[in-house]
C-alpha cells in the first residue's frame, strides 16, 4: 500500500509541476511576442535628443506596429538600429521621408555651412534634436526604412515627465 500512495503523490506532484511550467512558458512566450512585435520599454540617455529627452535618462515606450505598417512620418521619434554599429539602438527624430529634400548644417559647432540631400526611395533622414551633440544622418547619410525598430509614443520615467511624447 505504501508504494501505491507514493506513486499517486509523485504523479500528482509531477502533474502540478508540469502545469505550472506550462503557465510560465506561456507567459514567457506572451512577453516575447509583446516585446518584439507590439510594444517595449527602452532606456534612452545622452545629449542627442535634448531638450525633448533628458540627458540623464528617460524610460520610453515604443510600439513596433507603425514601422511595419509604413506609418512613420516626419516629426516622429523612432528607435533605429544604428547603420554604423548594428549592436546599438539610436533614438532620433525623423526629419525627412523618401523624396524629401533635407537641408542641414554640416558641422554646426564650427561653421554655418549648409548642405542639401534628397532622401532616396526606401530611406528616412534622422537627426537628434540637439544638432550640436548628435551622430545622425548628417554623419552617416539616409537610413534604410527597415532599420526603424519602433515609434516612441510615451515617456514613463521620470515621473514628472510622464506622458505622450509630442512631435
Amino acid at each position: 500500500m505504501g508504494l501505491v500512495n507514493f506513486m499517486r503523490q509523485w504523479r500528482s506532484g509531477a502533474k502540478e509541476a508540469l502545469e505550472r511550467t506550462a503557465i510560465v512558458a506561456k507567459f514567457l512566450c506572451l512577453l516575447h511576442v509583446t516585446n518584439t512585435y507590439l510594444c517595449s520599454p527602452t532606456l534612452v540617455y545622452g545629449p542627442s535628443m535634448l531638450p525633448t529627452l533628458n540627458l540623464t535618462g528617460d524610460v520610453l515606450l515604443a510600439e513596433h506596429l507603425s514601422p511595419r505598417l509604413g506609418k512613420v512620418g516626419s516629426g516622429d521619434v523612432v528607435l533605429v538600429r544604428s547603420p554604423v554599429d548594428p549592436r546599438k539602438m539610436l533614438t532620433k527624430r525623423v526629419v525627412g521621408m523618401e523624396g524629401d529634400r533635407v537641408t542641414f548644417f554640416v558641422d554646426p559647432l564650427h561653421t554655418d555651412r549648409c548642405q542639401s540631400a534628397v532622401v532616396p526611395k526606401g530611406h528616412v533622414w534622422i537627426q537628434g534634436d540637439n544638432m550640436y551633440a548628435s551622430s545622425d544622418s548628417r554623419h552617416f547619410g539616409p537610413v534604410p526604412y527597415g532599420l526603424i525598430q519602433g515609434k516612441v509614443f510615451l515617456r514613463v520615467w521620470p515621473p514628472y515627465g510622464f506622458g505622450l511624447l509630442e512631435q
